[in-house]
């Protein structure tokens, strides 16, 4: 290629900052720095910042700020066209009418500096000798002045670090099956065309396995049956809106099963198109096309697959008589050559880079071995690594079960920290680690960790004992005893839980005793530092509020659901999930079947009822709204005890998806119910930026949850938003949907909210 690359490498997220660290050391710390980014005065975000400057109350403010349409990219004179309560807001209200014409003035102009969230540049040289460089507030590193499409044109090449989660799985897993098994697998050694890993994918059971586990990953597995490396490139490339309507991954298909005919242009072109079948699928396949028909150079053909991808058609027909005379020069048909290059348009916009293709086709062959071989340590480490993804979590529990291995709730003295995979009494079993345990933190459960490196438990009486009582609460005991981590000791979780009082009295009793013993001639003597505690044992509470309690303490349900008494009832129903819900196309209709765990009763600004329904289905749960006259549908001709089936039409709007209700009925009239369900094709997902952390010591406040929510409103990016709120009775790690740019840090100061995880480069 003629111009600078931009090289993209993917880490184990856990170990991104050794790659850093490892940077700034082979090259130097005035040799390595981030680039900078910039934050814009965009159309809500300058209302917000004029109306601070000339002291317009917040609320005025927030509520001006928010006529702004939620629309992305929408600017100032957009907003006042498509939204005419603004126009009546500057016609009344003098105060608003000079903020919007000063937003107006400012809006585009650069608000800030921040730094990439993982792009470095790197020079053989001092960077100062080709960019003015500053040092970020708050990080030992420099970043550049110029922005990312600038540092270019200066002879630096971009280098983005990113952490890619998948990694860490198959880490964590490698790392179980060397505990386990006393062997480190080394993908190089093993062979990448296992047939046996194949016939595995082909199955469509891809749950889990980086990018085919999307239902219609699913589907293509099944149809494609891939029997070797190659077809796997092919899936990652194909499955794509463009290929797919375009019909390029059905002839693929149909070709590789030979219910459709392989033909070629020339005979030339075999070499080069046999492994697809003779479809052009990779932007490679382009180049090597135009090189060998129509007889351009490297970098000329590397131009060719720019200018498709741009579609200029003055730049195309010229590239057409190039190739056409290029092609009659080495012996070609003229007018065939100009029918292929018209083959190649049509394809080459749906091309897809087979480098990047096949790196990640290696992460896939990567989890499917380990999916296929160890099962068990494999599904241990994904839930470890997605534990605090409750929707997740809940598709793995099943996906656990239905491979017919146990799993069982956090064992206060055989778990870890994370999910383990065992074998008990002949049983595979998947082992839930403490530190999945909703409230306990990170403190607690290192305290009772470190206390059994001494020993296993040998009761609860053992246990009060040796515990520090400051750090393992009563709140920490209740958790543990409802996610039936005490069960081991013989009581039931309703006899622990009834006489907590006098737990805590005993391990408050047992902490005073190791303080005296300390002083004492007899400091080191057991007896004197351990308490008896007698429990009266109780009948187990009933079933499904074992079920609640395991929810409630683990975000889930373990040992069943409450649901499953229906199952055989929803057999031969086309129903859809509610963690299925982002794979749903715009326009599809789905059905949706659970039972309604309450309905919250509002009025609209029209004075019309409608209520908003909880439903909780067997992956989690929905939101459903309804008007009026489905409201009294529901109340009048159905069981609100029983599950009820949704049929509804999927809408969506960005990230945003709107189900509006078609029917409702119940389940024995759903199974004669129609549902046209469509999945959404998704492309080849961007690897996952690490998150930023935001930090608050205190539990905020309405006003700060406020603030900081117009916070991340202004300030949309890639990277996950976490919150870790940290108070004397605990810390807690937030997980948000929310994805944020790093230009929110910054501002988030103003507020008392600062940011915990940097990703600057230390030397």
């Amino acid at each position: 290629r003629i111009s600078m690359p931009d090289i993209d490498m993917d880490f184990c997220q856990a170990r991104r900052q050794e790659i850093l660290d490892y940077v700034v050391e082979k090259y130097g710390r005035v040799n390595v720095a981030q680039i900078i980014t910039f934050g814009k005065l965009l159309a809500k975000g300058v209302i917000r910042d004029v109306a601070r400057v000339l002291d317009m109350p917040y609320s005025k403010a927030d509520a001006m700020a928010k006529l702004i349409p939620d629309e992305l990219g929408i600017d100032l004179k957009g907003s006042y066209e498509k939204e005419p309560k603004i126009k009546e807001l500057l016609d009344s209200d003098p105060q608003a009418k000079r903020t919007w014409e000063y937003a107006l003035a400012l809006e585009g102009l650069n608000r800030n500096a921040g730094t990439h969230a993982a792009g470095v540049v790197i020079s053989n040289e001092p960077l100062w000798q080709k960019t003015p460089l500053f040092k970020p507030t708050g990080l030992d590193t420099l970043a550049t002045q110029y922005s990312g499409k600038y540092v270019e044109d200066v002879d630096l090449i971009k280098f983005d670090f990113l952490g890619l989660k998948t990694l860490t799985v198959i880490e964590e897993a490698l790392q179980l099956v060397e505990r386990r098994h006393g062997k480190r697998i080394n993908f190089v050694e093993e062979n990448i065309e296992d047939r046996k890993v194949y016939d595995y994918i082909s199955t469509g059971e891809t749950l889990g396995l980086f990018q085919i586990e999307s239902a219609g990953m699913q589907d293509l597995a099944k149809k494609l049956k891939p029997d070797g490396f190659e077809d796997i490139i092919a899936m990652l490339a194909l499955y794509r809106p463009g290929p797919m309507e375009s019909g390029m991954l059905d002839d693929f298909v149909e070709r590789k099963h030979g219910r459709q005919k392989i033909t070629y242009a020339f005979p030339e072109l075999e070499p080069i198109l046999k492994p697809t079948y003779g479809v052009i699928v990779y932007q490679e396949q382009v180049m090597q096309i135009v090189q060998t028909i129509g007889g351009f150079s490297l970098g000329g053909a590397d131009l060719v697959r720019r200018a498709m991808g741009k579609k200029i058609k003055e730049e195309m027909d010229k590239l057409q008589g190039e190739f056409a005379d290029g092609a009659v020069k080495k012996g070609f048909d003229r007018q065939k050559a100009f029918d292929l290059f018209d083959l190649i348009v049509k394809f080459a916009g749906y091309g897809f880079n087979k480098s990047h293709s096949a790196a990640y086709a290696m992460v896939t062959f990567y989890t499917s071995y380990l999916k296929y071989y160890y099962p068990t340590e494999f599904m241990a480490a994904i839930l470890t690594l997605e534990k605090n993804n409750t929707d997740k979590v809940v598709r793995y529990v099943d996906e656990v079960k239905r491979m017919g291995m146990k799993l069982l709730p956090p064992d206060i003295n055989k778990s870890g920290l994370v999910f383990e995979a065992r074998n008990i009494d002949g049983d595979e079993v998947v082992m839930f680690g403490m530190g999945a345990l909703k409230g306990a933190g990170d403190i607690a459960i290192n305290t009772m960790l470190e206390a059994r490196e001494e020993g296993e438990f040998k009761d609860l009486s053992d246990f009060v004992s040796r515990i520090d009582s400051s750090k393992v609460n009563k709140r920490v005991i209740e958790t543990l005893a409802k996610a039936g981590a005490f069960d081991s000791f013989g009581y039931s979780r309703k006899a622990i839980l009834s006489q907590i009082d006098d737990i805590i009295d005993m391990a408050k009793k047992a902490g005073e005793a190791k303080k005296q013993a300390v002083n004492s001639l007899w400091g080191d003597d057991e007896e004197m530092t351990s308490v008896t505690l007698e429990l009266t044992d109780m009948q187990e509470f009933e079933p499904m509020e074992v079920l609640e309690m395991e929810k409630e303490s683990l975000g889930f349900y373990v040992s069943g659901h409450p649901l499953d008494k229906y199952r055989e009832q929803l057999d031969g129903i086309n129903y859809t999930l509610s963690s299925e819900i982002d794979d749903l196309a715009d326009g599809s209709q789905a059905m949706f079947i659970g039972k309604i765990e309450n309905i919250t009763e509002k009025i609209s600004k029209k004075g019309n009822k409608f209520g908003i329904a909880n439903i909780m289905d067997l992956h989690g749960n929905i939101e459903l709204m309804l008007f009026e006259n489905r409201l009294k549908e529901l109340e009048e001709d159905f069981d609100l005890t029983k599950p009820i089936a949704f049929k509804v039409k999927i809408t969506k709007d960005g990230d945003f998806t709107r189900m509006n209700i078609l029917k409702i009925s119940n389940i024995k009239d759903a199974k004669k119910a129609k549902v046209k369900v469509e999945k959404e094709v998704k492309h080849v997902p961007e690897p996952v930026l690490p998150p930023l952390i935001l930090s608050l010591n205190l539990m905020p406040d309405a006003k700060t949850v406020e603030e900081l929510m117009c916070l991340v409103e202004r300030h949309p990016g890639k990277r996950p938003l976490e919150l870790h709120i940290k108070s004397k009775l605990a810390d807690v790690i937030i997980e948000s949907k929310l994805k944020v740019s790093d230009l929110i840090v910054e501002e988030a100061k103003e507020i008392g909210v600062y940011l915990e995880e940097t990703l600057s480069i230390e030397a």
